[in-house]
């Protein structure tokens, strides 16, 4: 059951990194446009604030992992998120006024408003494998399936965002659907983690059957 809710986690977080990427080119088109320059800083913002969320995840996952961590991890970056939904448009209407370059001006508005909430959605991923990894000889295995269902969870979440998503709700509304989403996420890790059969070590052999039915 714990690698079960590892796993859906991992993937809702995939679903909600792409989900809010995409919303990103949405919120900045009224001020910035949607040209190359926007973005290009779009993407330059989330992949410098994933490969930092890699690295803390990582770092933070030494210490104790625990689903309990796990679950605080998806409660702040949802939380985060309420800068995007409520000051978004203002922190923009300044940006757009005091740059006029619409490459510099993109640059530094996508930094203010998606920078944060990015670096710790991209802490998920490598605190995951480590809730679930108990030995060496399985790390390559389990990095691998759960890499896998987080990028999964991402190409839904670019499709569902992109094809639908768009077209029945508005921005905010979205942005309110990604925040309960991770939210509830939270709240799944921390209910689970005071249930003592879930405190329990992963099954080592469990996790490779998983990541071979996975690939």
């Amino acid at each position: 059951m714990k690698k079960f809710i590892i796993i859906l986690l991992a993937f809702c977080a995939g679903f909600s990194i792409m989900s809010f990427e995409l919303l990103g080119g949405r919120m900045l088109a009224p001020f910035f446009g949607s040209s190359v320059y926007v973005w290009g800083s779009i993407i330059t913002v989330f992949m410098l604030a994933l490969s930092m969320g890699y690295l803390f995840g990582g770092r933070l996952s030494l210490n104790n992992p625990s689903l309990t961590k796990f679950g605080c991890i998806f409660i702040i970056a949802a939380f985060t998120l309420l800068p995007a939904i409520y000051f978004a448009e203002s922190l923009f209407e300044f940006v757009f006024q005091h740059i006029e370059d619409p490459r510099y001006g993109s640059l530094v508005a996508a930094s203010l408003v998606f920078l944060i909430p990015s670096i710790i959605l991209g802490m998920i991923a490598p605190y995951s494998v480590r809730l679930l990894t108990q030995s060496a000889s399985s790390s390559g295995q389990t990095a691998g399936f759960l890499y896998f269902v987080s990028t999964l969870g991402s190409a839904i979440g670019t499709i569902m965002t992109s094809f639908y998503l768009v077209l029945w709700l508005e921005v905010n509304q979205i942005l309110w659907l990604i925040f309960t989403t991770l939210l509830c996420s939270g709240l799944i890790a921390l209910s689970s983690a005071k249930k003592p059969e879930l405190s329990q070590p992963v099954n080592n052999s469990h996790i490779a059957n998983a990541g071979s039915e996975g690939a």
